[in-house]
């Protein structure tokens, strides 16, 4: 690292004594002179934000197909709402506001296209290779992947922010494990060179980044599945959260028209949430005393967390856009032609690796994870009009 004293004097303040400090990072695994204006998370989001791999979330599915419609979420507008919501928590809760903004904004550059489905496919056509993960896809691009600098692949963010981006659901080994299957290649190979840390939790700012993302996208779910006609306003009322928010803000503007309520209903429901994160958060470090970030990452069990009412609630609501958001059969025709497009490109490209564009090209062991990482960072038209050119058939969407 370079001297202290040469450090920016941007730093926010005051901070609680378990928030992550900028100006104790860990560092970058290539050192770089500090910025006299930028804390070094700072840096970090900034260099997420300018990423090619973010530009391309704004064409990315989140539900629908992103060509579907333009009021719909895509990617890149999941992402800036859970970074709003991520800063709105952290700035709460006395944290370091740009680290937990720049997870956020980050935790989705791994997603192929057309969402999860995109997503199940790669991972159907490497698992004779070395598998495919939208998680481990992110560190792969933020490591390697993205070219912006002349010293070094990747954005060589630094360890707090890559350790966040990581564990985004949790630990991934030892005892506290969310998972039980072995660790995707590309994080397994990232961890020779730069110890993240994986059986420990991550930094409260990373966390409330992961929980920001269960709020952003239950609520804008909610939301562009009635817009979009997947479910009625009376199936609304029903639901569990749902239905209050619809009647306090019925009672509270009893004129307003639809459209004005499930708007305003979203907004209560997201201010609710947060207010429960908060609340529950607050009351698990009360009991925990955490003296500095690293007993946050130690503490043995989440730290930033939804209340065991919530929850409750919360698992009903899910039960419910499941089945009539992500299962209603316009999204599983989407599904299925989406499937067929991914599928599709990666046979012939693995087949006939001539018809690839020349910096994607490898040697025979190399060649399927270089045609999945090409894959992946296809938007959703960008795919479709490959297909199109590949394939000689009508338009798909």
């Amino acid at each position: 690292m370079s001297d202290p004293s040469q450090r920016p004097l941007a730093f926010p303040a005051p901070l609680a004594p378990y928030a992550a400090r900028a100006e104790a990072t860990r560092g970058r695994l290539f050192d770089e002179g500090e910025s006299a204006t930028r804390t070094p998370f700072q840096r970090d989001r900034d260099r997420v934000v300018h990423a090619v791999s973010f530009r391309r979330l704004k064409h990315k599915t989140q539900v629908f197909i992103s060509n579907e419609g333009d009021h719909y979420r895509t990617r890149l507008t999941h992402s800036l709402e859970v970074a709003q919501i991520s800063r709105s928590i952290a700035r709460l809760l006395k944290l370091d506001e740009d680290l937990a903004e720049c997870v956020a904004l980050a935790h989705d550059l791994g997603h192929p296209p057309f969402g999860h489905t995109g997503e199940d496919v790669l991972k159907e056509c490497m698992a004779a290779y070395d598998g495919f993960d939208h998680n481990a896809h992110t560190l792969r691009l933020l490591t390697k992947l993205e070219r912006r600098h002349a010293r070094f692949d990747g954005l060589n963010l630094t360890w707090e922010a890559l350790e966040g981006v990581v564990k985004h659901n949790g630990p991934l080994t030892g005892a506290d494990a969310v998972k039980t299957e072995p660790l995707p290649a590309a994080i397994c190979e990232y961890a020779k060179t730069h110890d993240l840390w994986l059986g420990s939790f991550a930094s409260l700012e990373a966390q409330v980044a992961a929980i920001a993302d269960d709020i952003a996208y239950n609520n804008h779910d909610v939301d562009d599945g009635l817009r979009a006609g997947l479910f009625s306003f009376d199936a609304a009322r029903e639901l569990p959260l749902v239905g209050a928010a619809i009647s306090r803000v019925e009672k509270a503007f009893p004129q307003a028209p639809r459209d004005i309520v499930i708007a305003e209903a979203v907004s209560d429901l997201i201010g609710a949430m947060v207010g429960d994160v908060v609340a529950e958060t607050r009351a698990r470090l009360d009991d925990l005393k955490p003296k500095n970030a690293d007993a946050i990452r130690h503490a043995g069990r989440q730290i930033a967390d939804f209340s065991p009412g919530m929850k409750a609630q919360l698992s009903g609501l899910r039960a419910f856009l499941h089945e009539n958001v992500y299962r209603h059969y316009k999204v599983n025709r989407a599904r299925s032609q989406a499937r067929r497009v991914v599928r599709a490109l990666f046979d012939v490209f693995v087949s006939e690796p001539e018809t690839l564009p020349p910096g994607w090209r490898a040697a025979d062991a190399a060649l399927p994870r270089s045609v999945c990482d090409y894959i992946a960072g296809m938007t959703d038209r960008y795919a479709m009009r490959e297909h199109e050119r590949l394939f000689s058939g009508a338009p798909l969407i």
